[in-house]
């Protein structure tokens, strides 16, 4: 990534100091910050009884994922490939697309391996992650002063 002097703007004459601004045309070639982008968005909420993730993977089939928990992640790959032809008299059209993706999330202590439910609908990946019973938030027990 390369660095360049800030172009000055008419309410910038206020400061005395050249400024130093990232080149963003050099950001989109970066093949890390790339890969980044192209990384499913995701939501986690805990509630009283488990955790809710939620997943953005539009364009995917159930079929396409495969869903594995190792070491104490949850590991989400999906991949998907389509080709299309098209002959007529004059020409042949050939397409073909290839999307794939990875994510692992580190499961903790808390959450019940056996009791974690997925589904896919309309684009998002929903996972519930029941929690262990000690993990669940009690009440707070009153205690009387004596």
């Amino acid at each position: 990534m390369t660095l360049v002097k800030f172009r000055k703007r008419p309410w910038e004459n206020l400061f005395t100091t050249d400024l130093l601004d990232f080149d963003t045309q050099n950001l989109f070639n970066d093949k890390l910050w790339m890969k980044r982008m192209d990384e499913p968005a995701l939501n986690i909420k805990e509630k009283k009884d488990e955790f809710e993730i939620e997943l953005a993977a539009p364009g995917f089939d159930k079929k396409d994922f495969e869903i594995n928990i190792a070491d104490g992640c949850l590991n989400i790959m999906a991949k998907k490939s389509e080709k299309k032809e098209e002959k007529d008299e004059n020409f042949t059209r050939k397409e073909f697309s290839y999307n794939s993706f990875e994510k692992s999330l580190m499961l903790p202590e808390t959450v019940v391996n056996e009791k974690i439910k997925a589904k896919y609908e309309n684009g998002i990946l929903k996972f519930s992650l029941a929690k262990k019973e000690e993990a669940k938030k009690q009440k707070p027990k009153i205690i009387e002063i004596s």
